[in-house]
């Protein structure tokens, strides 16, 4: 069955419907492309067939591209995967061209049909590269529906002619957000950028109204117009000059060049704007070549989407057991943490019961929700219906009695195991039998949490990240005595509440914690050896991350950060190796610098809270002596992060490395371009890994030892994924 079916009415519309069966949404693929161009030739060949309506069969129009094509791409091509893949994006950007031609003559530019786009909902990607090579493009009134080109997100560029379509229509510096960002946005704001024409009650009707009546310079695009002229100017027009420099200083400054596919891009974009249209195409198509031949960009591809949609499907969830969706969830706390989990809780449709001590504190952690859906509604993306139902659905209470019913409880009180102790054994008292009790530690061993508890196999760990309505990772942490339900249990909710869970073992600091600790310490170490404190934070931020290690220990309090290293420290005795970090931390603290919530921390602040560069008080303090190379710095922050993931995997604390690449990204925004550590050992190459470390553990010490499993993948020859792939085959 064919994913394109088309009528055509009384009136000599053709109406070409999008409707991929068994999904919730329409994805393009290989046979789709050649579907849709039989249908658009039988009616372009056609004489009684006067205009095309193209549309969708669902609630939305297309959330994209299945990137599995690009892989079968590759495969088809043998021994020229380049060429493959080249020359299947030229036949993608033929059949958009046709469409956008409709057979008009090529001297005249008239005798063409008109072909509208009646988009009833979202339209992402290639569900917005195909309409723009449509005529006129019409979208439902729909607040909720999201339209525009997410590509960069996961490493690589609208290559359908998005690209090109978009900077001609828009102008570089009016396509940049779309672009370079992967800003989305709903119709009405999308009709004022210029990304869609018109905002209809129903498209379909306003498209098949337009078709009828359009006449030959409704379907001229600008760009095949003669005497056009680019929005802004080309980059060799006095006015396009100041925009080109200006974007690529833009973009290295927000990327300080980590990020292959915006390099791409904005090669294609620049050379493209200096060329006619159809070869501006070839260039966006071998720009696009280029960029999936690039191993970030399948790294990204994998981890962000394949791995990452996998997860969020249950990839590892425990077989046989039924389905497990939270009914009622009890919240222990209402802090900064518990107010977060049940505002999402209750915004994806859960009966929340929220305890504190008091009833004040209680109502703060309600009005917390109640601050988020006020500026939803600020931003017209909440109704005032909806925020009404959402805070319904939260009781706040000191009652424990009102847990009663609940099948999930999650505490998230004080980090203190007598208090969690203490609430566990209440708590119990009172929950059903087989209620489900979360703990959201963030450091402390659930196994040892779990001794609190009368039903261990009913005890488990969900760890959320600050704050809890941005943060997508949630880490589920199987204690020693975790039963499957418990873990299919917290495995549902998350998926109810719309994030990505990865499942872990017990173990000190989890997975997550444990890699960002030492990344956090390595630059501490660096700035005790008198290393200049901007090179570690330009170094980090050049690699890829989003905060570089002191402005990343400022923004999660520099007093949480003595604490954790005094409980390590008790913990671990003689085996503790982390004075040189804690030397820096505590002289920080005992000058009552607490990060940015103190206003003051590694970097200084003004009066508002804004970072107006690093404390001088630290260089005066610590820097000195010559200084580090860039490499070097780069080096130590990477390996003292990649090492721990290793070591994870290694003690079966991380029990797939899908779950490494991807929770490292979203948890703590690890280097998105490598698409994780796992991956960016498989593109370095395992061998190199090991030489780095080797001569980091010669000068620097044991914390850089390289882990025999890591010396394992690399005296194989092969990587990471290939080990783990050999592995699912043999089970």
């Amino acid at each position: 069955m064919s994913d394109f079916t088309m009528k055509t009415d009384a009136d000599g519309v053709a109406i070409i419907t999008w409707d991929v069966a068994d999904k919730s949404m329409n994805v393009m693929n290989q046979q789709g492309f050649a579907d849709l161009e039989a249908l658009f030739d039988q009616a372009f060949a056609d004489d009684a067939v006067k205009g095309i309506v193209l549309t969708s069969g669902k609630d939305s129009f297309a959330g994209g591209m299945d990137l599995n094509i690009i892989a079968k791409m590759k495969q088809s091509a043998g021994d020229q995967p380049a060429r493959g893949l080249f020359d299947g994006i030229m036949q993608i950007h033929q059949l958009l061209r046709k469409i956008e031609r409709a057979g008009m003559d090529p001297k005249t530019n008239k005798g063409g049909k008109p072909v509208a786009a009646a988009l009833p909902g979202t339209a992402l990607g290639i569900g917005l590269e195909i309409p723009l090579a449509c005529h006129r493009i019409f979208v439902a009134d729909n607040p909720k529906a999201k339209i525009g080109l997410p590509e960069i997100k996961v490493g690589i560029f609208p290559g359908a002619g998005g690209t090109t379509r978009l900077v001609r229509k828009l102008g570089a510096m009016g396509a940049a957000p779309f672009l370079v960002e992967g800003k989305l946005m709903e119709p009405a704001k999308a009709k004022s950028a210029g990304l869609v024409d018109e905002v209809v009650a129903d498209p379909l009707a306003a498209a098949r109204e337009w078709v009828l009546s359009a006449k030959d310079a409704d379907i001229l695009k600008p760009w095949d117009a003669k005497g056009y002229k680019m929005p802004g100017g080309t980059p060799y027009h006095p006015a396009g000059f100041m925009t080109f420099v200006g974007a690529a200083a833009m973009i290295n400054g927000k990327t300080k060049g980590a990020y292959p596919a915006v390099k791409a891009l904005l090669g294609a974009v620049y050379e493209g704007a200096m060329v006619p249209f159809d070869t501006a195409l070839k260039i966006e198509a071998r720009w696009f070549t280029n960029i999936l031949m690039n191993p970030s960009s399948e790294a990204m591809i994998r981890s962000l989407f394949i791995n990452k949609e996998a997860l969020e499907k249950g990839a590892n969830r425990p077989e046989g057991v039924a389905d497990q969706r939270v009914r009622k969830l009890g919240v222990l706390g209402a802090g900064m943490m518990g107010a977060g989990i049940a505002y999402v809780a209750a915004n994806a449709g859960i009966e929340v019961v929220l305890i504190d001590q008091d009833q004040a504190a209680a109502d703060r952690g309600k009005s917390y929700s109640e601050g988020i859906l006020d500026k939803g509604i600020s931003r017209k993306k909440v109704t005032a219906e909806g925020k009404t139902q959402v805070l319904d659905r939260i009781t706040a209470t000191t009652e424990i009695e009102a847990l009663k019913g609940c099948d999930l409880i999650v505490e998230a009180v004080f980090e203190d195991p007598q208090v969690k102790a203490e609430i566990t054994a209440r708590v119990e008292a009172v929950i059903p039998e087989d209620c489900i009790f979360a703990s959201n530690t963030s450091t402390l061993p659930i196994t040892s949490l779990a001794k609190a508890s009368s039903r261990p196999e009913q005890f488990i760990g969900i760890h959320f990240f600050s704050p809890v309505d941005k943060m997508l990772l949630v880490e589920i942490i199987r204690g020693k005595q975790t039963g499957d339900r418990a873990v299919a249990k917290a495995l549902d909710f998350v998926r109810q509440i719309r994030k990505t869970p990865i499942v872990v073992n017990d173990a000190r600091f989890f997975y997550a914690n444990r890699c960002i600790i030492p990344y956090i310490n390595e630059g501490m170490r660096m700035v005790k050896e008198g290393v200049e404190p901007a090179l570690i934070e330009n170094a980090a931020k050049m690699l890829g991350f989003p905060l570089g290690p002191l402005q990343l220990n400022d923004e999660t309090s520099i007093d949480l950060g003595v604490k954790i290293a005094k409980a390590t420290r008790a913990a671990m005795g003689d085996a503790y190796d982390n004075d040189e970090a804690d030397e820096v931390l505590f002289w920080l603290f005992d000058q009552g610098r607490l990060g940015r919530k103190s206003k003051s921390g590694f970097y200084a602040y003004d009066d508002a809270g804004k970072r107006t560069g690093i404390w001088e008080g630290l260089r005066e303090k610590f820097t000195g002596g010559d200084q580090p190379q860039l490499t070097e710095v780069q080096h130590r922050l990477m390996m003292a992060q990649v090492l721990e993931a290793v070591r994870a995997l290694e003690e079966n604390v991380l029990m797939d490395i899908r779950e490494g690449d991807v929770g490292a990204i979203l948890g703590w925004g690890f280097a998105p371009w490598s698409g994780g550590p796992f991956s960016w050992l498989d593109i370095i190459g395992a061998q190199q890994a090991v030489d780095i470390c080797d001569d980091l553990s010669r000068r620097h010490g044991p914390r850089f030892t390289v882990p025999d499993l890591l010396k394992e993948v690399a005296a194989s020859g092969k990587g990471f994924y290939a080990r783990a792939d050999a592995q699912r085959s043999a089970a």
